[in-house]
């Protein structure tokens, strides 16, 4: 069997400054990667109803990878400089599209560094292929799906904001503050070490398993502020051995754009199960 190709993408981003994660894949990047940008390429069009990061068309993303020589065979590698933040979208949003052929780099670019490889500025040369999407409409759920599921003890929804957001605390990223009803809170960064890559599978198991108590995954919903930092829990989870959660893509951005859902604050208080 032949080895297969590989694509490394830079996903950095900073939502305080949309330009500086291109402006740092120009100051050097791993040899041979391309840039993705989140809002660019990685999301779709905002209509002030459907979050600040709705997921991007299927065949546009197809496209765009396709382009960048992502075939049927390529094992494709995202990394970005916020402990996987970032390239945790992109995981997850191969996923989606059928391409299971993808990681995370752990530790993102400042391991590479850290371990003596080199950054380069040039921008590599791209073969184009055909990427044929298969969508995998099982990996996610709307707000509708949240909606009629709040009091339904099947469904834990497990929200990746900073503790204070999730409590409607410093909200400065969307109007309301709070979170859906019966979320409980697990903090993306949580996710990491001390030297910012992930910890370990074991570790990560644990504690997870306290969160879902011994319940399915297939049952866990994962959501955040706009869908990026939630797929940083579906990686942790997958990394754990606990697959089959799900992810709401339109999460809290969505979420209270619509004043008729219903909006909690303070504490977590998880439906009981």
């Amino acid at each position: 069997m032949a080895t297969p190709a590989w694509r490394f993408f830079d996903c950095r981003f900073n939502l305080a400054n949309p330009a500086a994660g291109r402006d740092a894949y120009g100051a050097g990047h791993l040899p041979g990667a391309f840039f993705l940008d989140l809002e660019e390429d990685l999301s779709g069009p905002c209509s002030g109803l459907n979050g600040r990061h709705p997921l991007p068309d299927p065949q546009l993303l197809a496209d765009k990878l396709g382009s960048l020589g992502v075939g049927p065979n390529t094992q494709v590698v995202a990394y970005d400089d916020a402990g996987g933040m970032f390239a945790s979208r992109l995981w997850w949003l191969l996923r989606w599209l059928g391409h299971d052929r993808v990681a995370v780099l752990n530790g993102g670019i400042q391991a590479w560094t850290a371990a003596g490889h080199p950054v380069v500025t040039d921008v590599p040369q791209a073969t184009a292929t055909a990427f044929t999407p298969r969508v995998q409409k099982q990996l996610r759920v709307d707000a509708d799906f949240v909606l009629s599921h709040l009091h339904d003890p099947a469904m834990l929804l497990i929200d990746a904001r900073a503790p204070d957001r999730f409590r409607g605390e410093n909200e400065t990223l969307d109007p309301v503050g709070g979170h859906i009803p019966g979320a409980i809170n697990r903090f993306f960064k949580d996710n990491l070490d001390a030297s910012g890559c992930f910890k370990s599978g074991a570790q990560l198991q644990e504690e997870f398993g306290k969160l879902i108590n011994g319940g399915d995954a297939h049952n866990v919903v994962l959501q955040c502020g706009s869908g990026v930092t939630a797929c940083h829990n579906l990686l942790a989870m997958e990394t754990a051995g606990l697959s089959g959660a799900r992810l709401y893509a339109g999460s809290w951005s969505e979420w209270c754009a619509d004043p008729a859902r219903p909006v909690a604050s303070g504490p977590e208080t998880p439906v009981q199960r």
